[in-house]
């Protein structure tokens, strides 16, 4: 092999690009950004990302949608194997006051404290900390309402968490049953 060949740069497919770019990306990345970036057209990004996203269904990885952004990730079957790799702890259990609060921001996000203590009928003051400290929720504003309360919102951690690759995923709230 002459060291002109061995130095010769190897073409990689936009898919492979792609790839690459959001292996390295620390977090969730514009399809536009994406797309300024390849040169091309955010149509043919999503249809990339699109064709990834089979790709990954049989492997160890996923793509995690926020919005119009997209992260790469492992998948949530492949949890335990991985944080036993990494030695993580056992994470600790959510509280169910937590996890009303929290299925409460995932479906009605943004939403405020005051709007979640009255529907639960208590202070979720407690609930909220510990879904902050997680990050499984972040401050997503303010409403423009006296006192100005704070908006939260969930994260791509939530996501990641409960292995949705974005809102859309979430399973349907169950119907109250009035008819007898």
């Amino acid at each position: 092999m002459t060291t002109e060949s061995h130095t010769q740069k190897l073409e990689l497919s936009h898919a492979a690009l792609l790839e690459s770019i959001l292996f390295v990306a620390s977090g969730p990345v514009s399809t536009s950004r994406l797309a300024k970036t390849l040169e091309i057209s955010s149509g043919a990004v999503e249809s990339l990302l699109h064709d990834l996203a089979e790709t990954y269904a049989e492997r160890g990885l996923r793509l995690q949608w926020t919005g119009n952004a997209v992260q790469l990730t492992t998948a949530p079957e492949a949890s335990d194997v991985v944080e036993r790799f990494l030695g993580l702890e056992v994470t600790t259990r959510i509280s169910q006051a937590a996890l009303e609060v929290l299925a409460m921001v995932a479906y009605m996000q943004p939403i405020t404290r005051p709007q979640i203590d009255q529907i639960r009928g208590v202070n979720s003051d407690a609930a909220l900390r510990t879904l902050l400290s997680k990050g499984l929720v972040e401050e997503n504003g303010r409403l423009d309402t006296p006192g100005r309360p704070i908006l939260y919102g969930t994260t791509p951690v939530f996501l990641q968490h409960f292995g949705l690759g974005g809102l859309g995923e979430l399973p349907p709230l169950a119907e109250e049953e009035n008819e007898e």
